[in-house]
């Protein structure tokens, strides 16, 4: 009986470690109910964003048994934009994807964009931002919910500006990892990675984009985005971008610092710690810094995104990181964060290790 016991609770144990690491997908199907989202002559966004998740969701489960697909909503309710928020934080989301259909006043717009969270850019995204925040005003008392923000007031993206979102390289990845998918591989018109002041990615702990799939306001969009096979296609396209993205964060999950600032790091790490000569020398150490910019290729010094500003270098992946101030102590980098701030509104902490 002991025996048992002992298998029993071994089996509890290696269930709960497995439950406690598995990787938890939010799936976010923009609108619902009362909300029809954008609207084109045969058909609705709500109804085209649900099709599109569900799909997605399915192919999660059956590819990647492992992973936990959450939705926000499966049915054609009205989820509010907070607890659509909520839901991704309570699940301990690792990813958030909010599915959305674009529209334009004009029939011409076609294509496929992907956004992540920021105000790079943000007067000429502001218009797509306006649309999808203004489902909070469907809601009851939506000022006290949102802290008196106001979806159609310039003013209020302004405590956009002022946040410093820890997912965006994350997310900057995965969107990239969508439109390559979509654009290479279905042919689909490129509108690019951009970025937007959505609350809805705002209130989300986790990386997230929020994804266009195209223009129900564009009579041939709108016919091939009702299709099954164009639902097929692009569930498809998600799942293999969903693919790249996992594994390339479980390959490496840190950059690698270029050779030629290696040296520099290590100087400023002893100038900056209070730690003994004793200490080993081999072991990894974190650094803090202000991240100015990045970019897929080298930029010269009087590159104007840099602004005359000295910086170092980061590898990424495709992308080279531009940061400056590096310390093994946060709270030093922290304090110089509000002067780069002045001329760089976009500058955020990153950390790495060596």
């Amino acid at each position: 009986m002991r025996k048992y016991l002992y298998i029993f609770l071994a089996l509890f144990f290696c269930l709960s470690v497995t439950a406690d690491e598995q990787f938890t997908l939010v799936l976010d199907p923009g609108h619902g109910g009362k909300d029809p989202g954008a609207v084109g002559k045969f058909s609705k966004e709500k109804d085209l964003n649900l099709k599109l998740a569900l799909e997605v969701g399915k192919l999660i489960e059956e590819k990647y048994p492992d992973v936990k697909v959450v939705y926000t909503r499966s049915t054609d309710v009205f989820i509010p934009l907070q607890e659509r928020s909520d839901i991704a934080n309570k699940a301990n989301a690792d990813l958030f994807i909010s599915i959305h259909t674009n529209s334009s006043e004009s029939k011409s717009p076609c294509g496929v964009e992907t956004f992540i969270l920021g105000t790079d850019k943000m007067e000429k995204n502001l218009d797509v931002a306006m649309r999808e925040n203004a489902v909070m005003k469907l809601e009851a008392d939506y000022k006290t919910t949102y802290q008196g923000f106001d979806p159609n007031s310039i003013d209020s993206y302004i405590m956009f500006e002022l946040m410093q979102n820890s997912y965006m390289e994350q997310s900057l990845q995965f969107a990239e990892q969508v439109q390559k998918r979509f654009v290479g591989h279905l042919n689909r018109e490129d509108r690019g990675v951009r970025q937007a002041a959505f609350w809805v990615l705002l209130k989300t702990a986790c990386p997230s984009i929020l994804f266009e799939m195209g223009f129900i306001s564009n009579p041939e969009e709108e016919r091939f985005l009702n299709q099954p096979a164009s639902i097929a296609q692009m569930a498809n396209a998600l799942v293999n971008a969903f693919g790249a993205y996992t594994h390339k964060q479980a390959v490496k999950k840190e950059g690698t610092v270029a050779p030629e600032n290696q040296e520099k790091l290590a100087k400023e790490s002893r100038d900056n710690t209070n730690k003994s000569s004793s200490q080993d020398t081999h072991k990894k150490q974190t650094y803090y810094a202000i991240q100015i910019c990045a970019a897929k290729t080298h930029l010269s010094p009087s590159d104007p995104k840099l602004k005359g500003q000295k910086c170092d270098t980061i590898h990424v992946g495709e992308w080279i990181k531009y940061y400056t101030a590096a310390n093994t102590n946060r709270a030093k980098v922290a304090e110089k964060l509000p002067r780069f701030k002045k001329n760089f509104p976009d500058c955020w902490i990153i950390s790495f290790e060596r």
